[in-house]
């Protein structure tokens, strides 16, 4: 018998804006918006004085599942999604062993069906060799992904590709969208080879510098161009890429635009004078940049230049990022954080609770053709997160749900926080309390949308 809970008195962030209304959720889907008040109902949730959103989409997470779970993996990774308001995630290939074939991609997609309490995607990762893959993976039904994910630099084994025979070839022959990690490699090396005696993590903004990031976008916007290829830049770091995407989509007419980007926490946040409070701590890839490169990640969120915010959550132990610079890996965790750190932004003013649901939850369904997530509104899966604007709660490296066991965010006060979330209207996170059992489910795409652009701004 269908399951029936009304949460009444929220206030909802819609699609049209933030009203106080009624959600109706029965076997999984919102049933009714704007539900009547005595509704028959199985439970009945007050939310006088808090705020209905849609569940938060992360599309790009490192849960190390399989291979190396001892910094995480798709159980821990996904409570801590749970707990931190992101009911679907979108995960990266980069393990062991790499999701670089379409069995490898169906062995991966069973076993976040043991493991994941949250709903889960994978990306097919791109090398010098499987361009027979990647093809089959398009084509193969019952073997759902995202679209595929290329390293064109910051990458170890065979998943550096930069070649250009290669990536021609790839843009080319594919259907699948795709998303870059985009620094130039030769540009890396370049730079390293530059520096003399010891280094410390201050070079990693000097080594991975703004040339790295800016060459590569610029060749990868070349061939999603040329071969009018949906094409995604990952985690943007400078203000010049900022511009370089927003002249794109000034110059290209609406309907032909196949260029879309988003932006990370991190780099949201942080910038290369926090080094020295954090020193490893914060080295990621791309590396951190300027206050002046921050400031225009915010400014090309709100003006459209950026459309969705994503955490690239990539976790190690504290052990491993204690090791000094340059042997240190990059990466940070972040999905627990990742809503209390835009909720609070809101709360400051920088931005709207429209804002937060459109860059982290409606445009990611889009961008990547997500059936039933994204919005609040009627046929959609019930994925919801119930969040307290004036809960305030301090950032504690011993809370975290992470395997890892730190935040680089440890000691902020963040006022704004999730209490309760739902994943296909199943409750898997309340009074502290997280989901152990699987219930998330594997993520539809459905390639006839076309995309954001084709769904509209």
């Amino acid at each position: 018998m269908p399951h029936r809970t009304l949460i009444r008195n929220a206030r909802v962030a819609l699609p049209g804006g933030v009203a106080r209304t009624s959600v109706l959720i029965e076997d999984g889907i919102i049933a009714g918006v704007d539900a009547a008040r005595h509704a028959r109902a199985d439970e009945l949730v007050d939310a006088t004085g808090l705020h209905l959103l849609p569940g938060v989409i992360d599309d790009q997470v490192h849960f190390r599942d399989p291979g190396l779970t001892h910094k995480e993996d798709l159980r821990t990774g996904s409570r801590a999604c749970a707990a931190g308001g992101v009911t679907s995630f979108l995960e990266m290939p980069n393990t062991v062993p790499q999701t670089i074939t379409v069995d490898a991609l169906a062995a991966k997609l069973e076993l976040a069906a043991r493991r994941s309490v949250v709903n889960y995607g994978f990306y097919m990762g791109a090398t010098t060799g499987n361009l027979d893959e990647l093809c089959r993976a398009g084509r193969t039904s019952g073997v759902a992904t995202p679209g595929i994910k290329i390293f064109i630099g910051s990458s170890t084994g065979n998943m550096l590709v930069d070649d250009q025979e290669c990536l021609e070839a790839i843009f080319a022959e594919t259907t699948l969208p795709i998303a870059a990690h985009c620094e130039d490699e030769g540009t890396v090396r370049a730079n390293r080879a530059r520096l003399t005696g010891p280094l410390t993590v201050h070079d990693h903004s000097r080594i991975r510098d703004h040339k790295a990031a800016i060459t590569a976008t610029l060749r990868a916007i070349d061939l999603a161009e040329r071969h009018r290829h949906r094409f995604h830049v990952l985690h943007v770091s400078t203000a010049d890429e900022v511009q370089i995407i927003a002249d794109h989509n000034r110059i290209i007419a609406h309907h032909d635009r196949i260029i879309t980007a988003e932006a990370c926490p991190h780099h949201l946040f942080f910038d290369t004078s926090d080094y020295d409070r954090l020193g490893t701590l914060a080295q990621m890839n791309p590396s951190l940049k300027t206050a002046a490169d921050r400031d225009a990640l915010w400014r090309g969120l709100k003006e459209g230049a950026i459309q969705i915010v994503a955490t690239d959550h990539a976790p190690h132990t504290r052990e491993e990022k204690a090791v000094p610079y340059p042997g240190s890996p990059s990466g940070v965790p972040a999905v627990e954080v990742f809503l209390p750190l835009m909720l609070n932004e809101v709360n400051r003013g920088r931005c709207t609770l429209e804002d937060v649901a459109a860059w982290m939850c409606d445009r990611p369904a889009r961008i990547w053709d997500i059936v039933g997530k994204g919005r609040i509104e009627r046929g959609y899966d019930a994925d919801l997160v119930l969040v307290d604007m004036e809960k305030q709660q301090v950032v504690r490296n011993e809370d975290q749900r992470c395997k890892s066991g730190w935040s680089p965010w440890h000691g902020s006060r963040l006022r704004g926080w999730p209490v309760r979330t739902w994943v296909g209207g199943r409750t898997v996170f309340e009074d502290e309390r997280v989901e152990t059992e699987a219930v998330g489910r594997e993520i539809m795409f459905d390639r006839k949308r076309g995309g954001y652009w084709a769904t509209g701004d």
